[in-house]
């Protein structure tokens, strides 16, 4: 018996990611797209299930290519509510080391569903702490985005150089390189999905210049190659870390990543602010990723990444959240919408359009993570969809759908689906305890703080 075909008819609007008409609504089957169909089109068969979606405005779903999951445990607290990020990590870094796999459980279901509730389908996580205890952090992380039914890029992150080598976390959250690459394999031969479709992939992330060691970084960089798999990190978010690599290292950030073997296409880079035009020119000839976080830019003061100039050179250019202590929301459209903003303060308003971040969103931030079967609206690419409705007070005498989606706010999708299949209707995700998650997760960040 074939597989059911579903029409969703005629949405109020729809963006592709790539021009393509569909006006006339999707037509999916066995979780992927099979028709676009342009305006006033019917599907090619009859489909056994037809979906109404003249109130709705579909969106390719959104991805969010740089997170901290653990960090929604630690949101808005009030020592670092006004900290720049070296000052701001130190005085978080005691507290994250006590963070335990419970307490990672329910972080990551939050971050997650906060994602999905936003239209966010696929989401990538950079957890790079292990104290004793949490060694299987990353599993922890498996195991939610399965219970939520997302697509997820879990990298394996890690810290080697601590504060008594001149780092910057304490040593209690450093671990050694042999114990940081035995497991790394493990998990890329246990999880990493590849091909269209996959739900799970492993990717590798040293942290940052100033928490782990050349050796590391190279050593990954090698693993990375040999496996066939992708590497990220944090570079050039704030002029303290530039200083650092030049005290330590005698380079700027982007000549110390060749150095290590990081500059290619296999990498990309969560915010890349300060860059200058020679290290956007090299950024671009090596197809390097970076993903633009303007929510913990600004939270930081940091700095604001220079996307068009990255774009023009070459580089491909996504879109994150970043950890849930420095956004502090998990929420992939209010982030398009801050960047809408963030990058209009640089490039001026005519060149940064709806369309360009929502782009962004979508399409861009599915090449970071080398992935072309989603991220845009077309035969064959993978049916997941963030469906909004614009019949809240907020949206009242818009007229243009998909720019009212940002120019007035939305941050809550009516319906989302991945791969087929309905993970968000009504607004609520189908089978969480969303109360029950709160307290759960509220008292577990009470504890966190305590230290009990």
């Amino acid at each position: 018996m074939p597989a059911t075909r579903t029409w969703l008819k005629n949405p109020l609007a729809i963006f592709t990611a790539n021009g393509l008409d569909a006006r006339g609504g999707l037509v999916l089957q066995d979780g992927l797209i099979v028709e676009v169909l342009a305006a006033g089109q019917q599907p090619s068969v009859p489909c056994g299930q037809v979906f109404d979606a003249r109130e709705h405005v579909i969106l390719p779903g959104l991805i969010n290519t740089h997170h901290h999951f653990y960090q929604t445990l630690t949101r808005a607290w009030a020592p670092v509510v006004n900290q720049p990020l070296f000052p701001w990590l130190k005085t978080l870094y005691p507290v994250w080391a006590r963070l335990t796999p419970e307490k990672l459980a329910l972080a990551s279901k939050v971050a997650l569903a906060e994602l999905l509730l936003s239209g966010c389908t696929t989401a990538a996580d950079h957890h790079y702490l292990f104290p004793e205890g949490l060694e299987n952090a990353i599993d922890v992380q498996v195991e939610s985005v399965r219970e939520l039914g997302m697509r997820a890029m879990l990298t394996r992150g890690s810290m080697s150089l601590g504060e008594k080598d001149g780092g910057l976390p304490p040593q209690q959250t450093v671990q050694e390189g042999e114990v940081i690459l035995a497991d790394s394999q493990r998990l890329i031969a246990e999880y990493h999905e590849r091909g269209d479709g996959a739900q799970i992939q492993i990717a590798l992330a040293p942290c940052s210049p100033f928490s782990v060691t050349p050796e590391i970084m190279s050593a990954s960089a090698e693993l990375a190659n040999k496996l066939d798999v992708r590497l990220h990190t944090h570079l050039a978010e704030t002029l303290d870390e530039e200083d650092f690599c030049l005290q330590r290292f005698g380079l700027r950030t982007v000549d110390y990543l060749d150095s290590v073997g990081w500059l290619g296409p296999r990498t990309w880079l969560a915010h890349g602010i300060h860059f200058n035009p020679d290290e956007i020119a090299r950024l671009g000839a090596a197809g390097t990723g970076i993903c633009h976080c303007p929510s913990s830019n600004m939270r930081l003061a940091s700095g604001i990444c220079p996307t068009l100039d990255l774009t023009a050179a070459g580089a491909l250019l996504g879109l994150g959240v970043d950890g849930s202590a420095s956004n502090d929301a998990s929420n992939m459209m209010l982030e398009t919408r801050q960047a809408l903003y963030i990058q209009r303060l640089r490039y001026g308003a005519e060149k940064i359009t709806p369309e360009l971040v929502l782009g962004w969103a979508t399409k861009g931030s599915a090449s970071l993570l080398g992935r072309t079967d989603i991220g845009e609206l077309a035969v064959g690419k993978q049916a997941d969809l963030a469906l909004f409705k614009l019949d809240e007070l907020r949206f009242s005498g818009s007229h243009d759908p998909v720019s009212a989606l940002l120019l007035c706010g939305a941050d809550r999708a009516d319906r989302v689906m991945v791969g087929g299949k309905w993970r968000v209707i009504d607004g609520q995700v189908e089978g969480l305890d969303l109360k029950g998650l709160i307290a759960d997760h509220s008292q577990a960040a009470r504890q966190l703080i305590a230290g009990t």
